[in-house]
């Protein structure tokens, strides 16, 4: 069972992944000096925290006939910092019980099963494993979160390793890392975070750190590009072996620690979008209050032209900030003018929600008609007899292209009607995706099926409805604003019959 969740940076602070590496130099009390050193050291901490171990079968993992061969750096080192397994389990409790979680890289299948054996809370792959597919098979057998590092990948690599792991349905998170050690500043390449994120936007993407460890500034730049986990390797000298360039006591932890809390605070979550009272009240200081221009009888719809706007805003007042064309506002008090106009002076419907009511409802009929449409796109709902009739008469429109040629993607909702129009200038068709339209040219009714094209000449009276939705193309000569008529003048006459939104939505997947 997992005892441990990924998450992304959004979901709040990182994991901080602390590697031991061979830094307990083959010794159990040397290795529990540095784990309650770094409890020491990290206390105060709110991140979570992973003490890290390596896990080789090295007698198995090197080769019988190289065993001695102690001119070659990784058997040598490998060899002389030798643990036993029960040396191991003893560790992982160790740190457990100092209230850290644990993690290990197993560099072969029987360090795997070692790894799931003693309770580690994460399995990490080693970047000089990520393609090693003997391995991968026994640590996605297992029912660990895995962290996976990425030194010395490709894209094409990478793309194969998160494709075997989604097929398998694992909870991973890929690293970014350099393997030099240590790496130099101009090497660090921080960049390549954006990258990993931008290609795998659901897998959690952290930071694997080999620069100095007096840099204090990689971390803190790795998280402001979203990095979910961040690891570091320790240690403490010894008389007979010094620490290697790239790790860090326990000391140099606890400060680079707290410079990490100090860039997730600047940071902040995506809760941290929304502005705090101390804002609001910076800010009310300088906003306007809406007051009446001139004498204000009960009764009377207010418009732009019966207000200014001016500080300061006094309690209850409504703010420049609240006007809107889209608040129709009626006095249910006499106001004089220069005064205030007050929430408690007035009746006002919001004719945003009534938008967004709309724009929900076309938005759902789009996505189910699975028909594309630009991203970002401006959304044009025409409301013919106004906002409160628009699932009565209306229709919405994108424009995809007005050049000498013109495409439109036109949503009709269920029950919908448009009024009857023609064109002197422009020549249309419309092309049914989704749905079927009723349509009446010069009177005469049409029925519309999905496929079916239909030509609209210039002066052609149409109209047209749907009873359960329908979203069609018209394709066009240019569109012309002032080139639609309506049968109804009280339409043509009617200047706010039309709202455009931005930001409304994107095309389905």
């Amino acid at each position: 069972m997992k005892s441990f969740e990924l998450k992304s940076r959004s979901s709040g602070d990182p994991l901080v992944v602390l590697d031991l590496a061979n830094n307990h130099d083959g010794s159990v009390t040397h290795a529990q000096e540095i784990i309650a050193s770094l409890a020491d050291s990290c206390k105060g901490s709110n991140f979570q925290i992973a003490i890290k171990f390596q896990y080789r079968e090295l007698d198995t993992f090197i080769h019988r006939d190289f065993r001695n061969r102690l001119d070659l750096k990784y058997v040598k080192r490998f060899l002389s910092t030798r643990l036993d397994w029960d040396d191991f389990a003893h560790l992982t409790q160790f740190a457990k019980d100092l209230g850290f979680l644990t993690s290990a890289t197993p560099f072969d299948e029987y360090s795997v099963a070692k790894v799931v054996e003693h309770g580690h809370d994460v399995l990490k792959v080693a970047s000089a494993s990520f393609t090693d597919w003997p391995l991968w098979e026994a640590v996605a057998a297992t029912d660990l979160p895995i962290i996976a590092s990425t030194a010395g990948a490709s894209i094409e690599e990478v793309d194969r390793v998160v494709a075997f792991l989604e097929n398998r349905q694992k909870s991973f998170a890929l690293m970014h890392c350099v393997a030099a050690y240590p790496t130099k500043d101009e090497d660090l390449n921080l960049n390549r975070i954006d990258v990993l994120r931008r290609r795998y936007a659901s897998v959690p993407i952290g930071y694997s750190t080999h620069e100095r460890p007096d840099n204090n500034q990689a971390a803190g730049l790795a998280l402001a590009k979203g990095a979910a986990i961040l690891e570091r390797h320790v240690g403490v000298p010894t008389a007979n072996s010094p620490l290697n360039d790239y790790s860090s006591e326990p000391a140099t932890i606890g400060y680079w620690l707290q410079q990490v809390e100090s860039v997730t605070k600047m940071l902040g979550t995506d809760a941290s979008t929304k502005v705090n009272a101390a804002e609001i009240a910076a800010l009310k200081g300088l906003s306007r209050g809406v007051y009446a221009r001139s004498d204000i009888s009960v009764g009377s719809l207010i418009g732009d032209q019966d207000v200014y706007f001016a500080i300061p805003l006094q309690e209850n007042q409504v703010s420049a900030n609240d006007w809107s064309k889209y608040l129709e506002t009626r006095s249910i008090v006499a106001i004089a003018s220069g005064d205030a106009i007050r929430w408690t002076d007035i009746d006002f419907d919001n004719r945003n929600k009534q938008i967004l009511g709309a724009v929900n409802a076309v938005t759902e009929l789009l996505n189910q008609s699975g028909v594309t449409y630009p991203l970002n796109s401006d959304l044009e709902l025409s409301h013919h007899y106004g906002l409160d009739a628009f699932r009565d008469y209306g229709l919405a429109m994108i424009t995809v292209v007005n050049r000498e040629y013109c495409k439109k993607i036109l949503i009709v909702l269920p029950g919908q009607q448009h009024p009857e129009q023609y064109h002197l200038e422009k020549e249309e068709s419309f092309h049914l995706l989704h749905g079927a339209l009723d349509l009446w040219l010069d009177d005469q009714y049409t029925p519309i099926s999905p496929g079916d094209v239909v030509l609209i000449k210039r002066g052609v009276r149409h109209k047209f409805s749907s009873p359960n939705g329908a979203v069609f193309e018209e394709i066009s000569s240019t569109h012309i604003t002032s080139d639609s008529f309506y049968v109804d003048d009280a339409i043509n006459s009617n200047s706010m019959r039309k709202s455009f939104v931005k930001y409304w939505g994107n095309a389905p997947s």
